[in-house]
């Protein structure tokens, strides 16, 4: 049975990672719902985080392909409810549908989102949430005219106490003095 999967791949900065990654998946005939990319919390480590509908079977055969790389450091897997997640989506409207109809006004503050930039031409409004919520804004701008939209890949953190990366890396520390 097909679920929601988030990755979360930690790897240094190489060129062609993201290539290799994405290779893996296509072999395996799984698709990329969404895909973010940055640096971590941890100096000089990335972050890849990655959406994926797939069983747990092909999931956990993925992974293990995945952490064969030699630039990944670790890779984990999270489904929905171990994770907390959300999207940025920027909506560019003209202004005068803005100053022409109270109703946008009253979208912004019933969606939680923000106007982020004002200029004679256009209007850019930020909302922050889930795919379905950024989604929904949309559909209700739209009848205004969006004249441009973009939405983000999923961001995520775990629901546990703890970074996971950091107890792996303070792991793999004592097994290396271990052997020294």
């Amino acid at each position: 049975m097909k679920q929601e999967f988030t990755l979360s791949i930690y790897s240094e900065n190489h060129v062609g990672l993201l290539n290799q990654i994405t290779t893996i998946f296509t072999r395996r005939h799984i698709n990329i719902e969404s895909l973010t990319t940055s640096e971590s919390a941890i100096p000089g480590i990335h972050k890849f985080t990655i959406v994926a509908f797939t069983s747990r079977d092909a999931m956990n055969k993925l992974i293990g392909q995945i952490e064969k790389r030699i630039d990944v450091i670790k890779a984990f897997v999270f489904t929905a409810d171990e994770i907390i997640h959300q999207e940025v989506a920027l909506y560019k409207v003209k202004t005068e549908s803005l100053l022409n109809s109270n109703e946008i006004e009253r979208l912004v503050r019933q969606y939680g989102a923000r106007i982020l930039e004002v200029t004679s031409e256009y209007t850019v409004i930020e909302k922050t949430g889930h795919k379905e919520e950024t989604q929904e804004l949309f559909d209700k701008l739209d009848n205004f005219g969006v004249q441009q939209f973009v939405r983000s890949g999923r961001i995520a953190v775990t629901k546990l106490n703890k970074e996971l990366l950091s107890n792996y890396l303070r792991k793999l520390e004592s097994e290396k003095s271990l052997l020294d």
